[in-house]
């Protein structure tokens, strides 16, 4: 299936059931679910799938899950993250066996250090298949930026290099990166409370995190600032942004989590050495969702309509 990039595209979460075990009936409900709200691909396996808590058996089964659960309706861009290089190839060529659409490529956990061994790790993932690839810039999880003129560099030497996720928290990076090779790749926000602002940058999709508990709101708000109505969609994302903000912070996954629970889509658990949110943090994170609950904005038919058809 083609991969166009545009739109809401949910960093799915991996759930588990009472024995922390993968619960694949419930990833494939969640999945259907998100892509009923005009959600327009999937990423199972990236930092909020909590891939690295998962054994190599688990992280196929849940891109074969979510392609199983979606047929042709959307894309599924599995993360491919590894300690090693070859470890990260061997994902990749399994993830297209398995029928993903296209890969997400993420610089190896642990070790980050120049741009000559950075560089080898993503080219040998992307050069692995001829699926297409979007490159996964995260600086600040994963310690290794790549900036424009890499990004760049990258782009003109790897035909499937179709994409970049910018989650450097900088704006600016989007024209940076467009002034060196115009439209070369796609630029996707990565950073759910920046989102607007990065519509406004020229980002055509978003990798998001609260998607999970709240597609329709986050395709509604993607719709609003791609049009440019701006009343409209800085109205929705005042309303938003406490929750946004859920995304940005190391709690992330069990933020999002809980955010599932309450709306009834999913459970708070999480593996370790993540352990459940407890006290005050617990405290303030349900107080955020109370509010959010209590004043959740009703959608106008227009909008309801656009984010099932988006």
């Amino acid at each position: 299936m083609k991969v166009n990039w545009k739109g809401v595209i949910p960093a799915i979460t991996t759930p588990f059931d009472a024995a922390y075990r993968m619960d694949e009936g419930f990833l494939g409900e969640h999945a259907r679910w998100l892509v009923a709200h005009g959600c327009t691909a999937l990423v199972p396996i990236g930092s909020l799938g909590e891939s690295a808590t998962l054994d190599a058996t688990e992280r196929r089964k849940v891109i074969k899950t979510c392609v199983d659960a979606v047929g042709d309706q959307v894309p599924v861009i599995p993360g491919i993250a590894a300690l090693g290089t070859a470890e990260a190839v061997s994902l990749a060529r399994d993830a297209k066996a398995m029928g993903a659409s296209g890969l997400m490529v993420l610089p190896p956990y642990v070790y980050s250090t120049d741009w000559r061994e950075m560089e080898a790790h993503v080219r040998a993932v992307i050069a692995a298949t001829d699926l297409p690839c979007m490159l996964y810039n995260n600086p600040v999880a994963y310690k290794t930026d790549f900036v424009p003129r890499q990004i760049a560099e990258l782009a003109r030497e790897l035909p499937n290099l179709a994409a970049v996720k910018e989650s450097s928290m900088d704006v600016r990076r989007v024209a940076a990166i467009r002034a060196l090779i115009g439209d070369r790749l796609s630029i996707l926000c990565g950073v759910d409370d920046a989102i607007v602002e990065t519509i406004g940058a020229g980002a055509i999709g978003w990798i998001a995190g609260l998607a999970n508990a709240f597609p329709a709101e986050s395709v509604a708000l993607f719709r609003l600032a791609s049009e440019a109505r701006r009343d409209e969609a800085f109205a929705l994302y005042r309303w938003f942004l406490p929750l946004l903000r859920m995304d940005t912070v190391p709690k992330f996954v069990q933020l999002i989590k809980l955010a599932q629970e309450r709306v009834g889509m999913g459970s708070a658990r999480v593996r370790a050495p993540r352990l459940a949110l407890e006290g005050d943090e617990l405290r303030e994170a349900n107080a955020i969702l109370d509010e959010a609950l209590a004043t959740r904005p009703s959608l106008r038919f227009d909008e309801r309509q656009t984010a099932a058809a988006a």
